[in-house]
């Protein structure tokens, strides 16, 4: 850690590896916490200011790679290259499983160099180089073998910070059903609506007309998944309904056009709302 030199009595301070001000007194002694007579100190309020742009700085680079994932969108290796770096974009990148131009998985993402292309172990544990001049993130339900490298995954020690390999899927039946609803996780019932609006918020999902939506872009083609969540009094019991899927337009699309990934996107999002359901003696997950 880098200590900076506060205006008071001695004291320095520096960021921790986890984005936290930490203090030492004149005596070189690290403090259990900064006292308050630091609370005003420019220095003090610098490293904050900075411990929370570090923070939402990661926050968007997760953001932004699981996009590219959720739409297995192409990425210039050049763009992997010069972000590389930079740690915040680094953590959220090392480990996933990225494809080559051809589609096949190439292996784990370990590094970037501009003049060596993009260090990878692959599916044979080995270390090789990939140059091609972009790759895919792919979205985990595209991935033939998902249960065999979620295995060596576990061999070779992998930790992802963006779900992909440990990301839920839900694969469409080969036989799809006709209609344009799936119940399966309909009947999920709350004592109030409020409590599963909040459940929307929390994880994550927008509430509109009574259903919560999910966007998905797949083959650049948007769709919308949405759940029948209710549009009643906010203390009024509820529970969930039908999943669907819906076209820009808002023309409900069959099952059979609905594409792998907003498929599983949708069942995913349904499956999080079901599972906090008031269940029988027990209080709301």
């Amino acid at each position: 850690m880098a200590w900076v030199e506060t205006g008071a009595g001695g004291y320095r301070v520096a960021l921790d590896g986890d984005g936290k001000v930490v203090c030492r007194n004149a005596a070189g002694r690290e403090l259990k916490s900064v006292p308050s007579k630091l609370g005003d100190d420019p220095v003090v309020t610098q490293l904050r200011q900075l411990a929370e742009w570090l923070d939402a700085h990661e926050r968007r680079c997760q953001e932004d790679v699981e996009r590219w994932m959720v739409r297995s969108l192409p990425v210039p290796a050049a763009v992997i290259t010069a972000v590389w770096a930079d740690v915040a974009w680094q953590n959220v990148l090392r480990d996933l499983v990225v494809t080559g131009a051809d589609g096949e998985v190439a292996g784990f993402l370990r590094g970037a160099d501009a003049e060596r292309g993009l260090g990878l172990v692959d599916l044979d544990g080995d270390t090789v180089r990939l140059t091609d001049g972009e790759i895919r993130i792919p979205h985990p339900v595209l991935l033939p073998e998902l249960d065999e490298l979620r295995e060596f995954a576990v061999e070779l020690g992998v930790s992802q910070r963006v779900q992909q390999l440990y990301r839920e899927v839900w694969h469409r039946p080969e036989e799809t059903p006709g209609g344009t609803e799936v119940t399966t996780y309909a009947g999920g019932r709350y004592k109030e609506l409020r409590e599963l609006s909040g459940r929307c918020a929390r994880l994550g999902y927008r509430v509109r007309g009574g259903s919560a939506v999910l966007p998905v872009v797949e083959d650049g083609r948007a769709v919308e998944a949405r759940l029948w969540v209710g549009d009643y009094y906010e203390y009024d019991a509820c529970e969930t309904g039908s999943l669907s899927w819906a076209a820009p337009d808002g023309r409900v699309l069959p099952l059979a056009q609905v594409g792998p990934v907003a498929w599983s996107e949708g069942m995913r999002m349904a499956a999080a709302l079901y599972a906090g359901r008031t269940i029988e003696g027990e209080e709301a997950a």
